[in-house]
Protein backbone atom coordinates (compact mmCIF):
# COMPACT_ATOMS: atom_id res chain seq x y z
CA UNK A 1 0.00 0.00 0.00
CA UNK A 2 1.18 3.56 -0.87
CA UNK A 3 1.99 5.59 1.96
CA UNK A 4 -0.23 9.22 2.19
CA UNK A 5 2.02 12.39 0.67
CA UNK A 6 2.41 15.46 2.65
CA UNK A 7 -0.69 17.33 2.52
CA UNK A 8 1.19 20.73 1.93
CA UNK A 9 -2.75 22.33 0.96
CA UNK A 10 -3.65 20.96 4.41
CA UNK A 11 -0.28 22.10 6.05
CA UNK A 12 -0.54 25.61 5.27
CA UNK A 13 -4.48 25.99 5.83
CA UNK A 14 -3.45 24.67 9.44
CA UNK A 15 -0.68 27.13 9.42
CA UNK A 16 -2.66 29.95 8.64
CA UNK A 17 -5.38 28.97 11.66
CA UNK A 18 -2.22 29.62 13.60
CA UNK A 19 -1.34 26.11 14.45
CA UNK A 20 2.33 25.54 15.47
CA UNK A 21 5.20 24.17 12.76
CA UNK A 22 6.76 22.12 16.39
CA UNK A 23 6.19 20.53 18.92
CA UNK A 24 2.99 19.01 20.79
CA UNK A 25 0.83 18.20 16.82
CA UNK A 26 3.44 20.01 15.04
CA UNK A 27 2.44 21.07 11.13
CA UNK A 28 5.66 19.93 10.34
CA UNK A 29 6.11 16.02 12.35
CA UNK A 30 4.20 13.94 9.37
CA UNK A 31 6.13 15.55 6.79
CA UNK A 32 9.61 14.67 9.32
CA UNK A 33 8.26 11.08 9.42
CA UNK A 34 7.44 10.74 6.08
CA UNK A 35 10.88 11.72 5.42
CA UNK A 36 12.69 9.81 7.87
CA UNK A 37 10.81 6.60 6.82
CA UNK A 38 11.45 7.02 2.60
CA UNK A 39 15.41 7.70 3.84
CA UNK A 40 15.41 4.47 5.90
CA UNK A 41 13.81 2.57 3.20
CA UNK A 42 16.63 4.08 0.72
CA UNK A 43 19.38 2.69 3.47
CA UNK A 44 17.48 -0.88 2.94
CA UNK A 45 17.19 -1.40 -0.61
CA UNK A 46 20.85 -0.32 -0.62
CA UNK A 47 22.03 -2.93 1.70
CA UNK A 48 19.66 -5.57 0.07
CA UNK A 49 21.94 -4.37 -3.19
CA UNK A 50 25.74 -4.89 -1.76
CA UNK A 51 24.49 -8.56 -0.34
CA UNK A 52 25.76 -11.11 -2.31
CA UNK A 53 23.03 -13.79 0.02
CA UNK A 54 19.50 -13.85 -1.22
CA UNK A 55 18.08 -11.54 0.83
CA UNK A 56 14.96 -9.28 0.91
CA UNK A 57 12.40 -6.94 2.63
CA UNK A 58 10.06 -8.10 5.81
CA UNK A 59 8.13 -5.69 6.67
CA UNK A 60 9.15 -3.03 9.84
CA UNK A 61 8.55 -2.70 13.22
CA UNK A 62 6.95 0.57 14.71
CA UNK A 63 8.15 2.60 17.81
CA UNK A 64 8.12 5.86 18.79
CA UNK A 65 10.60 8.28 18.18
CA UNK A 66 11.06 11.65 20.07
CA UNK A 67 11.86 14.57 17.53
CA UNK A 68 12.14 18.84 18.37
CA UNK A 69 9.02 18.33 16.00
CA UNK A 70 7.09 16.19 18.38
CA UNK A 71 6.68 12.82 18.45
CA UNK A 72 5.39 9.92 16.34
CA UNK A 73 5.43 6.29 15.34
CA UNK A 74 8.07 5.42 13.03
CA UNK A 75 8.20 2.27 10.46
CA UNK A 76 11.68 1.16 10.47
CA UNK A 77 11.91 -1.29 7.83
CA UNK A 78 13.47 -5.03 8.47
CA UNK A 79 15.07 -7.82 5.98
CA UNK A 80 14.27 -11.24 6.19
CA UNK A 81 18.31 -11.72 6.74
CA UNK A 82 18.16 -9.80 10.11
CA UNK A 83 21.64 -8.07 8.45
CA UNK A 84 19.79 -4.71 8.38
CA UNK A 85 21.51 -2.01 10.69
CA UNK A 86 19.66 1.54 10.01
CA UNK A 87 22.17 4.45 10.49
CA UNK A 88 19.68 7.38 10.66
CA UNK A 89 17.74 5.89 13.85
CA UNK A 90 19.44 3.19 14.97
CA UNK A 91 18.03 0.32 17.05
CA UNK A 92 17.23 1.18 20.32
CA UNK A 93 17.26 4.69 19.44
CA UNK A 94 14.40 7.23 20.25
CA UNK A 95 15.64 10.74 19.54
CA UNK A 96 15.88 11.62 15.77
CA UNK A 97 18.56 13.96 16.61
CA UNK A 98 20.71 14.92 20.13
CA UNK A 99 19.15 18.28 19.73
CA UNK A 100 16.68 17.45 22.60
CA UNK A 101 20.27 16.87 24.85
CA UNK A 102 22.04 19.94 23.65
CA UNK A 103 18.60 21.85 24.80
CA UNK A 104 18.59 19.99 28.22
CA UNK A 105 22.30 20.28 28.92
CA UNK A 106 22.08 24.06 27.81
CA UNK A 107 19.21 24.74 30.90
CA UNK A 108 21.14 22.84 33.32
CA UNK A 109 24.07 25.13 32.77
CA UNK A 110 22.17 28.04 33.57
CA UNK A 111 20.80 26.29 36.85
CA UNK A 112 17.37 25.68 35.50
CA UNK A 113 16.03 23.03 38.17
CA UNK A 114 14.78 19.98 36.71
CA UNK A 115 10.97 20.74 36.70
CA UNK A 116 11.23 23.59 34.74
CA UNK A 117 13.72 21.65 32.07
CA UNK A 118 10.86 19.49 32.05
CA UNK A 119 7.86 22.27 31.69
CA UNK A 120 10.34 23.47 28.78
CA UNK A 121 11.01 20.87 26.89
CA UNK A 122 7.36 20.09 27.00
CA UNK A 123 6.45 23.62 25.86
CA UNK A 124 8.99 23.48 23.37
CA UNK A 125 8.77 20.11 21.72
CA UNK A 126 5.44 18.39 23.39
CA UNK A 127 7.41 16.24 24.75
CA UNK A 128 7.75 14.68 28.42
CA UNK A 129 11.08 13.88 29.93
CA UNK A 130 11.12 12.38 32.65
CA UNK A 131 13.76 13.30 36.19
CA UNK A 132 15.75 10.09 35.30
CA UNK A 133 16.03 11.19 31.67
CA UNK A 134 17.55 14.54 32.71
CA UNK A 135 19.84 13.08 35.11
CA UNK A 136 21.21 10.39 32.53
CA UNK A 137 21.41 13.04 29.64
CA UNK A 138 23.07 15.39 32.45
CA UNK A 139 25.39 12.56 33.46
CA UNK A 140 27.30 12.22 29.70
CA UNK A 141 28.81 15.26 30.93
CA UNK A 142 30.89 12.95 34.41
CA UNK A 143 33.27 11.60 31.43
CA UNK A 144 33.98 14.61 30.01
CA UNK A 145 34.34 16.07 33.38
CA UNK A 146 36.94 13.61 34.03
CA UNK A 147 38.70 14.06 31.03
CA UNK A 148 38.97 17.77 31.93
CA UNK A 149 40.48 17.24 35.51
CA UNK A 150 43.36 15.18 34.58
CA UNK A 151 44.01 17.02 31.33
CA UNK A 152 47.58 18.44 31.16
CA UNK A 153 48.23 21.91 32.21
CA UNK A 154 50.81 24.41 30.81
CA UNK A 155 54.41 24.36 32.12
CA UNK A 156 54.17 28.53 33.87
CA UNK A 157 50.90 30.17 34.96
CA UNK A 158 52.27 33.47 35.56
CA UNK A 159 49.43 34.54 38.49
CA UNK A 160 47.12 32.09 39.95
CA UNK A 161 43.83 32.34 42.26
CA UNK A 162 42.48 30.05 45.17
CA UNK A 163 39.77 29.69 46.86
CA UNK A 164 36.96 27.53 48.43
CA UNK A 165 33.28 27.44 48.50
CA UNK A 166 31.10 25.00 50.87
CA UNK A 167 28.10 23.41 49.54
CA UNK A 168 26.07 20.43 51.22
CA UNK A 169 26.58 17.46 50.09
CA UNK A 170 24.50 13.87 51.33
CA UNK A 171 26.33 11.06 52.75
CA UNK A 172 25.05 8.24 54.68
CA UNK A 173 21.87 9.86 54.88
CA UNK A 174 22.91 13.42 56.29
CA UNK A 175 23.95 16.57 54.75
CA UNK A 176 27.46 17.02 55.51
CA UNK A 177 29.54 20.49 54.32
CA UNK A 178 32.17 19.78 51.70
CA UNK A 179 34.43 22.71 50.26
CA UNK A 180 34.99 22.92 46.57
CA UNK A 181 38.67 24.20 46.43
CA UNK A 182 38.61 26.35 43.18
CA UNK A 183 42.15 26.93 41.06
CA UNK A 184 42.06 29.88 38.57
CA UNK A 185 44.78 30.61 36.66
CA UNK A 186 46.08 33.38 34.49
CA UNK A 187 47.99 31.83 30.91
CA UNK A 188 51.35 33.63 29.67
CA UNK A 189 48.95 34.97 26.94
CA UNK A 190 46.89 36.51 29.57
CA UNK A 191 43.81 34.33 29.49
CA UNK A 192 42.10 33.39 32.52
CA UNK A 193 41.74 29.37 32.90
CA UNK A 194 40.00 27.16 35.31
CA UNK A 195 42.83 24.78 36.51
CA UNK A 196 41.13 22.69 38.49
CA UNK A 197 37.74 21.98 40.73
CA UNK A 198 38.58 19.77 44.16
CA UNK A 199 36.53 18.39 46.78
CA UNK A 200 36.97 17.91 50.71
CA UNK A 201 35.19 17.94 53.60
CA UNK A 202 37.36 20.68 55.12
CA UNK A 203 39.10 23.79 53.50
CA UNK A 204 42.47 23.30 55.22
CA UNK A 205 46.49 23.92 54.33
CA UNK A 206 46.68 19.97 54.42
CA UNK A 207 44.15 19.23 51.68
CA UNK A 208 45.49 22.48 49.62
CA UNK A 209 49.26 20.24 49.54
CA UNK A 210 47.23 17.35 47.67
CA UNK A 211 45.43 20.27 45.08
CA UNK A 212 48.71 21.96 44.61
CA UNK A 213 50.72 18.13 44.00
CA UNK A 214 47.81 17.49 41.77
CA UNK A 215 48.65 20.69 39.63
CA UNK A 216 52.57 19.88 39.37
CA UNK A 217 51.99 16.39 38.52
CA UNK A 218 49.48 17.26 35.54
CA UNK A 219 52.93 19.79 34.39
CA UNK A 220 52.50 22.91 36.49
CA UNK A 221 56.15 23.59 36.62
CA UNK A 222 55.74 26.98 38.08
CA UNK A 223 53.95 29.69 39.61
CA UNK A 224 55.49 33.42 40.04
CA UNK A 225 52.65 34.91 41.97
CA UNK A 226 49.25 32.94 44.24
CA UNK A 227 46.69 35.12 45.44
CA UNK A 228 45.16 33.39 48.54
CA UNK A 229 43.02 34.01 51.14
CA UNK A 230 43.89 33.78 54.79
CA UNK A 231 44.28 30.22 55.30
CA UNK A 232 46.68 29.48 58.44
CA UNK A 233 49.64 27.79 56.77
CA UNK A 234 48.56 27.84 53.00
CA UNK A 235 51.93 30.02 52.02
CA UNK A 236 53.71 26.88 53.57
CA UNK A 237 51.63 24.69 52.18
CA UNK A 238 52.42 26.84 48.50
CA UNK A 239 56.20 26.56 49.50
CA UNK A 240 56.95 23.29 49.99
CA UNK A 241 55.71 22.58 46.28
CA UNK A 242 56.27 26.10 44.68
CA UNK A 243 59.51 27.14 46.77
CA UNK A 244 60.18 30.02 44.46
CA UNK A 245 56.30 31.32 44.15
CA UNK A 246 55.30 34.39 45.85
CA UNK A 247 51.99 34.08 48.09
CA UNK A 248 50.31 37.61 48.07
CA UNK A 249 47.47 37.35 50.71
CA UNK A 250 44.24 38.78 50.01
CA UNK A 251 43.58 42.26 51.46
CA UNK A 252 39.95 41.84 51.14
CA UNK A 253 39.90 38.86 53.10
CA UNK A 254 41.86 40.83 55.98
CA UNK A 255 39.69 43.62 56.17
CA UNK A 256 36.99 41.63 56.58
CA UNK A 257 38.65 39.19 59.24
CA UNK A 258 39.99 42.56 60.75
CA UNK A 259 36.56 44.47 60.62
CA UNK A 260 35.06 41.44 62.87
CA UNK A 261 36.76 42.33 65.81
CA UNK A 262 36.65 46.10 64.95
CA UNK A 263 32.99 47.73 67.03
CA UNK A 264 30.55 48.59 64.81
CA UNK A 265 30.78 52.44 66.02
CA UNK A 266 34.28 52.23 65.27
CA UNK A 267 34.87 50.58 61.99
CA UNK A 268 33.92 53.88 59.66
CA UNK A 269 36.79 55.67 61.29
CA UNK A 270 39.15 52.19 61.49
CA UNK A 271 38.34 51.59 58.07
CA UNK A 272 39.40 55.39 56.99
CA UNK A 273 42.59 55.00 58.48
CA UNK A 274 42.99 51.45 57.35
CA UNK A 275 43.06 52.48 53.82
CA UNK A 276 45.62 54.51 54.01
CA UNK A 277 47.57 51.49 54.88
CA UNK A 278 46.20 49.33 51.52
CA UNK A 279 46.09 52.18 48.94
CA UNK A 280 49.37 53.38 50.04
CA UNK A 281 51.50 54.53 46.56
CA UNK A 282 54.60 53.08 47.97
CA UNK A 283 55.83 50.50 50.40
CA UNK A 284 57.43 52.34 52.66
CA UNK A 285 54.26 54.76 52.71
CA UNK A 286 52.00 51.87 53.36
CA UNK A 287 54.35 51.04 56.72
CA UNK A 288 54.26 54.44 57.96
CA UNK A 289 50.22 54.31 57.63
CA UNK A 290 50.43 51.02 59.99
CA UNK A 291 52.51 52.18 62.22
CA UNK A 292 50.12 55.13 62.78
CA UNK A 293 47.25 52.64 63.02
CA UNK A 294 48.92 50.92 65.76
CA UNK A 295 49.08 54.08 67.55
CA UNK A 296 45.53 54.95 67.46
CA UNK A 297 44.57 52.12 67.74
CA UNK A 298 46.46 49.28 68.77
CA UNK A 299 45.61 49.02 72.57
CA UNK A 300 42.09 49.19 71.37
CA UNK A 301 42.47 46.19 69.10
CA UNK A 302 45.59 44.57 69.54
CA UNK A 303 44.58 41.48 67.61
CA UNK A 304 43.42 42.74 64.08
CA UNK A 305 46.89 45.43 64.34
CA UNK A 306 49.08 41.76 65.54
CA UNK A 307 47.42 39.97 62.45
CA UNK A 308 48.70 42.96 59.56
CA UNK A 309 51.71 42.50 61.64
CA UNK A 310 52.18 38.73 61.20
CA UNK A 311 51.30 38.65 57.84
CA UNK A 312 52.34 41.72 56.64
CA UNK A 313 55.55 40.04 54.30
CA UNK A 314 52.73 38.60 51.97
CA UNK A 315 50.20 41.01 52.27
CA UNK A 316 52.26 43.53 51.16
CA UNK A 317 53.96 42.25 48.79
CA UNK A 318 52.02 43.88 45.60
CA UNK A 319 53.26 47.07 46.76
CA UNK A 320 56.74 46.36 44.50
CA UNK A 321 54.13 46.55 41.43
CA UNK A 322 52.58 49.55 39.42
CA UNK A 323 48.93 49.83 39.59
CA UNK A 324 47.94 47.78 36.83
CA UNK A 325 49.59 44.72 38.39
CA UNK A 326 48.36 45.56 41.73
CA UNK A 327 44.99 45.66 40.59
CA UNK A 328 45.01 41.79 39.13
CA UNK A 329 46.94 40.49 42.14
CA UNK A 330 45.99 42.27 45.74
CA UNK A 331 42.44 40.57 46.06
CA UNK A 332 41.26 36.76 45.18
CA UNK A 333 38.04 38.72 43.21
CA UNK A 334 38.87 37.29 39.96
CA UNK A 335 38.07 33.87 41.47
CA UNK A 336 35.89 34.91 44.14
CA UNK A 337 33.73 35.75 40.62
CA UNK A 338 33.42 32.25 39.15
CA UNK A 339 32.53 31.42 43.08
CA UNK A 340 29.54 33.78 42.42
CA UNK A 341 28.44 32.28 38.95
CA UNK A 342 28.70 28.92 40.74
CA UNK A 343 25.92 30.59 43.12
CA UNK A 344 23.78 31.68 40.74
CA UNK A 345 23.75 28.03 39.34
CA UNK A 346 23.23 26.33 42.90
CA UNK A 347 21.01 29.16 44.65
CA UNK A 348 17.81 27.09 44.30
CA UNK A 349 19.54 23.96 45.77
CA UNK A 350 19.56 23.30 49.25
CA UNK A 351 21.69 20.42 48.89
CA UNK A 352 23.09 17.76 46.25
CA UNK A 353 22.56 13.90 46.31
CA UNK A 354 26.05 13.65 45.77
CA UNK A 355 29.38 14.88 44.32
CA UNK A 356 29.04 13.59 41.10
CA UNK A 357 25.57 16.28 40.89
CA UNK A 358 27.20 18.90 42.28
CA UNK A 359 30.22 18.66 39.82
CA UNK A 360 28.84 17.82 37.11
CA UNK A 361 26.94 21.33 37.14
CA UNK A 362 29.55 23.13 38.79
CA UNK A 363 31.56 22.24 35.25
CA UNK A 364 28.54 22.95 33.26
CA UNK A 365 28.15 26.47 34.33
CA UNK A 366 32.08 26.57 34.16
CA UNK A 367 31.81 26.15 30.53
CA UNK A 368 29.38 28.47 30.06
CA UNK A 369 31.15 31.40 31.91
CA UNK A 370 34.58 30.51 30.51
CA UNK A 371 32.98 31.33 27.20
CA UNK A 372 33.98 34.67 27.69
CA UNK A 373 37.58 34.21 28.51
CA UNK A 374 38.37 34.36 25.33
CA UNK A 375 40.39 37.62 25.44
CA UNK A 376 43.93 38.77 27.47
CA UNK A 377 42.98 41.07 30.47
CA UNK A 378 43.30 44.37 30.56
CA UNK A 379 47.35 45.61 30.19
CA UNK A 380 48.28 42.48 29.78
CA UNK A 381 51.30 43.52 27.58
CA UNK A 382 52.23 45.96 30.87
CA UNK A 383 51.70 43.48 33.05
CA UNK A 384 53.57 40.38 31.74
CA UNK A 385 56.74 42.59 30.95
CA UNK A 386 56.87 43.81 34.67
CA UNK A 387 56.20 40.47 35.60
CA UNK A 388 59.36 39.33 33.04
CA UNK A 389 61.74 41.58 34.77
CA UNK A 390 60.78 40.78 38.50
CA UNK A 391 61.12 37.05 37.84
CA UNK A 392 63.89 37.31 36.03
CA UNK A 393 64.46 34.23 33.31
CA UNK A 394 61.46 32.24 34.57
CA UNK A 395 59.33 33.30 31.51
CA UNK A 396 62.24 33.29 28.96
CA UNK A 397 61.26 29.61 27.37
CA UNK A 398 57.48 30.28 27.56
CA UNK A 399 56.61 33.57 25.55
CA UNK A 400 58.24 35.66 22.58
CA UNK A 401 60.29 38.49 23.68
Amino acid sequence: MTKPNFDMEAALAQLREGKDLTGKDGILTPLIKQLTEAAMQAELDEHLKDKEQPNRKNGSTSKTVKSPAGSFELSTPRDRAGTFEPQLVKKHQTHLTDELERKIIALFSLGTSYQDIRMHIEDLYGIHVSNGTINAVTDKLLPELQAWRERQLEAVYPIVWLDAIHYKIKENGRFISKAVYTILGLNVEGKKELLGLYLSESEGAHHWLSVLTDLHNRGVQDILIACVDGLKGFPEAIESIYPKTEVQHCIIHQIRNSLKYVASKNQKAFMADLKCVYKAVTLSAAESALDDLEAKWGEKYPIVIKSWRSKWLTLSAYFKYPDYVRTAIYTTNAVEAVHRQFRKLTKTKGGFTNENSLLKLLYAGMLKASERWSHPVQNWNLTLSQLSIHFDGRLDDHIDL
